[in-house]
């Protein structure tokens, strides 16, 4: 990921995060059951509802090779994540920041949970495996600047007291040691962290999955309630 495309992300994610408790500020209890609150509900049900493309192209037999002919896989990933947050900005707009009935407080808890699980597994763990991954070749570059002093310091000292130092020897001098041994140090301290922090996003996927699940469960009886009990904005 670009640092461009980066900053845009972050700025979305915490915008999105954002405008959750937002109701401090604003409340509207009559803006979801309206004409505007109805549009915005139902462009948000109709991403979600698209946001099931990306997952029965990648696991269902049959439907990948089908709509590989029309759209890219990578094509169909970056629709769903963008779609997918635009969807929860939807709903958010929609609830006219009345958060009130616990069915809707759960559908809301989690439309975000799988906004943030699918933004972990789509951008950050990815760059926290990169950055792992370069500071293990920096690890490495230490390493052997360490195995390289340390075999001159030896040569040096099993040397013939009459006999002037090697090449390597002298080399010793130019190399800080003390500064080489502190930064192996600080950078195994640090691919221990982010070690821990990859462990902790790789339970991404269960919890999107799950959430996901009960997200449209509760999708459909949201849904499902306002048929039953008429569409204000209609009367």
């Amino acid at each position: 990921m670009g640092g461009r495309e980066r900053s845009i992300v972050d700025i979305v994610f915490a915008s999105l995060l954002l405008l959750a408790p937002a109701f401090l500020l604003h409340s509207d209890p009559r803006f979801a059951g309206s004409l505007a609150g109805f549009a915005l509900g139902a462009s948000a049900a109709g991403l979600m509802v698209l946001l099931l493309i990306y997952p029965l192209a990648k696991y269902v037999r049959g439907f990948k090779p089908l709509l590989g002919r029309i759209v890219s896989m990578r094509t169909l990933l970056e629709f769903h994540v963008y779609a997918g947050i635009v969807a929860a900005f939807l709903g958010l707009l929609h609830t006219g920041h009345k958060f009130q009935s616990p069915l809707g407080i759960a559908l809301i808890v989690s439309m975000l949970v799988v906004v943030v699980t699918g933004f972990v597994g789509r951008y950050y763990l990815p760059q926290t495996a990169a950055e792992i991954r370069e500071q293990q070749s920096r690890l490495a570059t230490l390493r052997a600047a360490y195995d390289r002093t340390a075999l001159a310091l030896a040569e040096s000292e099993i040397g013939d007291p009459g006999v002037a130092p090697p090449a390597s020897a002298s080399a010793v001098q130019e190399v800080p040691i003390l500064q080489v041994v502190e930064g192996i140090s600080d950078i195994e301290y640090s691919i221990g962290s982010q070690e821990a922090i990859k462990k902790v996003f790789m339970q991404w996927i269960g919890v999107h999955v799950v959430a996901a699940i009960a997200m449209y469960a509760m999708l459909a009886l949201h849904i499902a309630g306002e048929v039953y009990y008429g569409l204000r904005w209609l009367t």
